[in-house]
C-alpha cells in the first residue's frame, strides 16, 4: 500500500465532532515500516491531537528515530499540509530534506521537503548556541 492510501485509510478512525474535518498521516521509517495517526479532537481544543504528531508518537514509541517520508490527506483531499506544530515535532526527528506528500485528491499530490514547509527551524544546535556564553 502506498503512503497517500495509509493516510486516506486513517481517515477512516478520525474522531471530529467538531471541525468535522479529517486529517490522516502515514509516516514511513528507514526501514519501511508504516505508522499512522489521525486527528482525534477534544472539546477543550488545545487538547486534540493531529495526525502527524499521533503517527510520530506510535513510531517514536516503537523505538523508531529515522524517517524518510511523510504523507497526509484530508477528508477533502485539499492539499493540506502538516501545521506548523507537526512540522515543529516533526524536525525533532527527521532532517530538513524529508518528503512530505500532500494529497489532493484527483489532482494528485504536491510533494515538499520539510525544510521548505518550516525553513530555519528550532533544533539542537539552535539551544546549543543559546547556551553558549
Amino acid at each position: 500500500m502506498d503512503l497517500i492510501e495509509a493516510a486516506r485509510d486513517a481517515l477512516d478512525d478520525a474522531h471530529v465532532p467538531y471541525s468535522e474535518y479529517r486529517v490522516g498521516a502515514a509516516l514511513r521509517t528507514a526501514d519501511g515500516t508504516v505508522y499512522t495517526g489521525c486527528n482525534i479532537e477534544n472539546a477543550n481544543y488545545s487538547n486534540s491531537l493531529h495526525a502527524e504528531e499521533v503517527a510520530l508518537a506510535e513510531a517514536v514509541k516503537n523505538g523508531h528515530r529515522e524517517f524518510d517520508r511523510l504523507a497526509v490527506s484530508s477528508g477533502v483531499r485539499d492539499g493540506v499540509t502538516p501545521c506548523g506544530m507537526c512540522r515543529q515535532s516533526l524536525a525533532e526527528f527527521a532532517s530538513d530534506d524529508l518528503p512530505v506528500v500532500c494529497d489532493e485528491g484527483d489532482d494528485g499530490t504536491s510533494e515538499y521537503t520539510l525544510g521548505e514547509l518550516l525553513p530555519n527551524t528550532i533544533s539542537e544546535g539552535t539551544l546549543d548556541d543559546a547556551r553558549t556564553p
